[in-house]
């Protein structure tokens, strides 16, 4: 078979019928597929077919299952299982906008959440944004970004996604447009091998209310993966991007697997695959790792 569909439900939620009704779906569009390849029991399960393309078998599955809380992910199944990982922080890696929760001990939360959320829908210039809500943050205490980091969680899967995709030889790296103070913090407890991000400039003893140039933004995230994979000599098939905003849309869309996570209507719109009920541990499934080889969260 030289595609395969990937089908992933919250735990205990992916009953037999499902990958029956998926299989009938792809059926009726003239590909030949084959039996249910069972992942995780009740979790995950693969579809292998032939004769379709992947959006195709993906449209006709979605339609099949209805609202059934499933992702759905068709790919071709040489390469699936990807040598590089370039992954976003903020409500992907994390649970959290950590610039909106800074924001909170100045005040400022619900003026900056706004403007995340226009940037963040590519209503508004990346850098731009970023510039404005860093500058509204002049003469915050440093203390505050300690605080910040004692209220920022990991989503959950992050930490079995990385270490079962490191363990298995892959090169994983975060490219964030936060900042440097968050993402070092949060490489170390996933284990990400690097991570690159925006310097946010201080005193000594508060925010100047400015960030190092050039801004960390979505042309970097796009050179960052094509960096590491010439560096790395894979070829871009090699490699899985995830994010949820505007600014991940192009390493989404370079990548071999560019996946929109519980993403804003206009990266899931625009990308070719989406995680939208499921947690991180849906990216390997959709790498057809098995429950049994997946790390601990």
């Amino acid at each position: 078979m030289s595609h395969v569909l990937t089908l992933v439900a919250p735990p205990g939620q992916l009953p037999p019928t499902l990958p029956a009704r998926a299989r009938e779906a792809i059926a009726a569009l003239g590909a030949d597929p084959g039996a249910p390849d069972w992942l995780a029991e009740a979790e995950a399960a693969d579809l292998p077919f032939t004769g379709l393309n992947p959006e195709q078998a993906v449209a006709a599955v979605r339609a099949a299952i209805g609202e059934a809380p499933v992702d759905a992910i068709a790919q071709p199944v040489e390469g699936r299982r990807k040598a590089l990982l370039i992954a976003d922080m903020d409500s992907t890696i994390v649970t959290s906008e950590t610039l909106d929760e800074l924001a909170a001990y100045a005040g400022l939360k619900e003026r900056v959440a706004e403007i995340t959320r226009r940037s963040m829908n590519g209503e508004i210039d990346f850098a731009t944004a970023l510039r404005e809500r860093v500058a509204m943050l002049k003469g915050l205490r440093l203390d505050a970004l300690e605080a910040t980091w004692k209220g920022t969680h990991l989503m959950p899967g992050a930490r079995a996604l990385v270490r079962t995709m490191v363990a298995n030889g892959a090169h994983c790296a975060l490219a964030s447009g936060g900042f440097t103070f968050f993402t070092r913090r949060v490489a170390e407890l996933c284990g990400f091998l690097s991570h690159h991000a925006n310097v946010l400039l201080d005193d000594g003893a508060a925010l100047t209310g400015m960030v190092a140039e050039p801004v960390f933004d979505r042309d970097a995230k796009l050179a960052t993966l094509t960096a590491l994979a010439a560096e790395k000599r894979l070829p871009l098939s090699a490699t899985l991007a995830v994010g949820d905003g505007a600014n991940d849309l192009a390493m989404i869309g370079a990548a071999g697997l560019g996946i929109a996570y519980h993403a804003k209507p206009v990266v899931a719109a625009a990308a070719r695959a989406r995680v939208d009920h499921n947690d991180l541990r849906a990216l390997l499934y959709a790498q057809g790792y098995r429950a049994a080889g997946i790390a601990a969260d």
